[in-house]
């Protein structure tokens, strides 16, 4: 899953108002899914198996076009209703064939030719084929106005890099249909991550029809404060295993089974996510039956969830929590200020105290399973004594005072108590005489944009829950650019980062990534703490769910006993 509502994406607006207040909705849905079951199961039938399944989530989707979409929540959503031609290998961030049956791509690694999947359709009938291929993809490269903003269009912007107005930037060139079943993207620039990128929900394939009859791409408001299109809002179109019933804002949002869907078709008939922004309170729903599961447990609960018979599912850590460092700030610019810092914190301590079971220290900014992974790169071991010698030569004796920022009201899959985390490394900090500010603020919209918008920030606490396996959705994202978060300017490994990106051979990519890796070790301009392992909690009755270290979960996949 990608949460990348962590790096610089907003909600969009929607014009849909909230119809009733948590507590309320709540008990209505209560009652509604209870009414639900007895409907499916025949009024209690001990034999039938529940076949509507209710999920916790922690907020709405931002929208249900998943193209103008950058968070978790919502691509969970988007992941039950719609395919793209590339999925992942179950259990793993490796690209895998989805829609599309295989692929092949020409040496100079500019063109990619599709073989796709037959007897698919979308959920309003129209057949899927090379021209909805085409179709799709020229219509990411033909957005103009606000769908253009970054922050609208996230993933587009980020990896295509440009517009059919701009194709001097453009990654994208074109897309040739040569038969029913077959389609040859083409790019005006190499991308070593093309297909891996390709399982994003974000590059799904979608309803032709539908776009066209619900103006997908007439997005209204200004870039600062953009608002759905009737598409986004109520009219979503996808080939996957459920298709799209009703969203209450703030409630629920309702999905069922697609009887003409060419894959398996599993035990669950309707998927109901519930709308609890509180982590406790998702807790106590699980606890009260009323949810079959929830994602991002509190390390706290696990324990007495487990003793209460509940399954918790591990995922495996593809994640990043770091310690961002603001170089805009004086004492923070100073190298060996930094190096005190990453010697003045206990990571494993850290790790031990306020991190979910089976999270992994980090020396890195990638998992050791993404290729380019250093075994060999420069650490700071946790040594309070260095850390005040450093200090000492870098003109602070007596240490010095730098404000701390952290979030406040969420849970992500990197960082599932914020708080804590800053309480942890604040202790630590004090030990070596750095005394931290606490300078907290609401999730979003203040947190992020302080932090990614704004100088105003020192240390701070953010992460990354990756994409796919590709370096470049790590390193790339943090430092191939500069950026009012880290405030520094790096030339050398602006220039090593987008040579990296574009390079077809392989190994000779891994090896330079590998040497960046170092590079950016030495360089140390910020701290990678923790690839932690978020963790899911679910009623008896699931017998086996999907866990993907990216969030590729298909309710479809869920085994239920009950």
């Amino acid at each position: 899953m990608t949460d990348k509502l962590a790096r610089g994406s907003r909600p969009i607006r929607k014009r849909a108002a909230v119809t009733a207040g948590v507590a309320i909705g709540a008990l209505l849905l209560s009652g509604c899914v209870q009414s639900q079951r007895e409907e499916d199961t025949g009024a209690g039938g001990e034999d039938a198996v529940d076949s509507t399944f209710v999920f916790a989530a922690s907020a709405d989707p931002a929208g249900l076009d998943p193209a103008f979409a950058s968070d978790g929540e919502t691509f969970r959503v988007s992941r039950q209703m719609f395919e793209g031609l590339v999925g992942v290998e179950p259990g793993t961030a490796d690209p895998a064939p989805l829609l599309a049956e295989s692929w092949e791509t020409s040496e100079d690694g500019l063109s990619t030719t599709f073989a796709l999947k037959e007897g698919v359709t979308f959920h309003d009938g129209t057949e899927f084929n090379a021209e909805a291929v085409c179709f799709n993809f020229d219509r990411w490269y033909n957005w103009t106005g606000v769908a253009q903003a970054p922050n609208v269009s996230y993933y587009y912007n980020n990896l295509f890099r440009g517009f059919a107005d701009t194709p001097d930037t453009a990654v994208y060139e074109s897309c040739e249909v040569n038969g029913d079943l077959e389609a040859t993207v083409t790019l005006a620039q190499p991308f070593a991550g093309f297909i891996p990128a390709l399982s994003l929900p974000a590059f799904s394939m979608q309803s032709p029809t539908a776009l066209e009859e619900f103006a997908a791409d007439e997005i209204g408001g200004s870039a600062e404060a953009p608002s759905l299109s009737a598409y986004a809002e109520g009219n979503p179109v996808g080939t996957g295993p459920f298709k799209f019933d009703s969203w209450n804002v703030g409630e629920d949002l309702q999905l069922s089974t697609y009887e003409e869907y060419w894959g398996e078709q599993g035990q669950i008939e309707t998927v109901i996510f519930r709308i609890i922004d509180d982590p406790q309170a998702r807790t106590q729903a699980l606890q009260a039956g009323t949810i079959d599961g929830f994602d991002l447990v509190a390390p706290a609960d696990i324990p007495a969830l487990e003793d209460e018979g509940f399954m918790i599912v591990p995922r495996d850590p593809f994640t990043i929590l770091y310690l961002g460092i603001n170089h805009a700030v004086e004492e923070l610019a100073d190298p060996l200020v930094r190096q005190a810092i990453h010697h003045a914190i206990d990571k494993q301590a850290l790790i031990d105290q306020t991190l979910p079971e089976g999270t992994q220290l980090a020396t890195q900014f990638i998992p050791p399973v993404v290729e380019g992974y250093n075994e060999g790169v420069t650490t700071y071991e946790y040594d309070p004594e260095r850390a005040m010698e450093l200090l000492e030569e870098a003109g602070y004796p007596d240490g010095f005072e730098v404000q701390f920022n952290y979030p406040t009201g969420v849970s992500r899959p990197y960082m599932p108590t914020p708080e804590q985390v800053f309480t942890n490394i604040t202790d630590q900090l004090s030990e070596v005489g750095i005394t931290a500010t606490p300078s907290p603020d609401v999730w979003s919209p203040d947190y992020l944009d302080k932090i990614q918008g704004t100088e105003d920030h020192g240390i701070h606490l953010l992460g990354w829950t990756g994409d796919y396996n590709d370096t470049d959705n790590f390193i790339g994202v943090f430092f191939g650019t500069e950026s009012l978060e880290f405030g520094f300017d790096n030339p050398e490994l602006f220039g090593s980062l987008n040579e990296a990106r574009g390079m077809t051979d392989r190994d000779a990519q891994t090896e330079l990534y590998s040497e960046i890796n170092e590079d950016i070790a030495e360089f140390n301009p910020a701290i990678p703490l923790a690839h932690p392992a978020p963790s899911l909690a679910f009623a008896p009755r699931v017998v086996s769910y999907p866990a993907s270290p990216v969030n590729d979960e298909v309710f479809s996949q869920i085994e239920l006993s009950e």
